[in-house]
């Protein structure tokens, strides 16, 4: 990956950490349920989305499941190109 794009993301989900920080305070729940507080929950829950997202992709989970998709893809090609070579002899014998 990119150092600059990590550099973005680690940014990003600093903002987003600082924001939660400062707003969770300000969230009151002593009153019950409001539309205020039920607000102050959304919020917080995509608050949390965001920075769970940018730690994923930090973190590289991305990068390793790539690299298994890709293992995958050269073993099925693998597969492929020996079955080909069977494949055109049985048709030359069929003819």
């Amino acid at each position: 990956m990119k150092k600059g794009k990590k550099i973005k993301h680690l940014l990003y989900l600093i903002v987003a950490l600082a924001m939660l920080v400062y707003a969770l305070p300000l969230i009151s729940f002593s009153g019950g349920w409001s539309w205020t507080s039920a607000f102050g929950a959304a919020w917080a829950l995509f608050a949390f989305l965001v920075i769970g997202a940018h730690l994923h992709y930090l973190l590289g989970v991305d990068e390793e499941k790539q690299k298994t998709l890709d293992r995958i893809k050269a073993a099925k090609i693998r597969q492929l190109q020996l079955k080909w070579p069977e494949e055109s002899q049985r048709s030359q014998e069929n003819m």
